[in-house]
């Protein structure tokens, strides 16, 4: 079987994309089996902090969204949705109706993807949400230093022009 990283771009680009729409309508149906089949079975889901993440494997990532289907009423769109074939990576704006809660949340969520099968191996999601008063806001048990994001601010600050001064 042809490793998914090795088909022409185009054919990874739908790939990634039928398989985050399988997913979302798995979701919707409260279908174990069916979002449990994009994903690679390490999979992990990363959450803002006080969510209860990062739930890990395929079932449980399933299990744990049939569970707020059928507590909740929670249904999902996909409002925007990008993929980048060369990385096997995407990205997808959503909402995230509670209609046995009569509201909604908005938010991000970054993609990686299997490079031999082409199922998810990870999500990272990001709410649209106030800022509860923390120094730091970053995803619960998602690894910043291995994966080479920046630790500290890039460029000098207060900015000379500042009306502020450094706690």
């Amino acid at each position: 079987m042809t490793a998914f990283k090795d088909l022409d771009e185009a054919t990874r680009r739908a790939g990634m994309e039928a398989t985050i729409r399988t997913y979302f309508d798995g979701c919707n149906e409260a279908d174990v089996e069916k979002m449990a089949a994009t994903f690679h079975p390490a999979a992990v889901h990363y959450f803002p902090p006080g969510i209860g993440g990062p739930w890990k494997g395929a079932r449980t990532i399933a299990e744990n969204w049939r569970h707020l289907t059928l507590t909740i009423g929670s249904a999902w769109t996909i409002d925007r949705l990008v993929t980048d074939a060369q990385s096997l990576q995407a990205v997808i704006e959503w909402t995230h109706y509670k209609t046995k809660l009569n509201g909604f949340l908005r938010g991000d969520e970054w993609y990686v993807f299997d490079e031999e099968s082409g199922l998810i191996t990870e999500i990272r999601a990001y709410y649209a949400s106030r800022s509860d008063g923390r120094d730091q806001v970053e995803l619960e048990g998602f690894d910043y230093t291995d994966r080479g994001y920046h630790l500290t601010c890039p460029v000098s600050r207060p900015h000379p022009d500042a009306r502020y001064s450094v706690k």
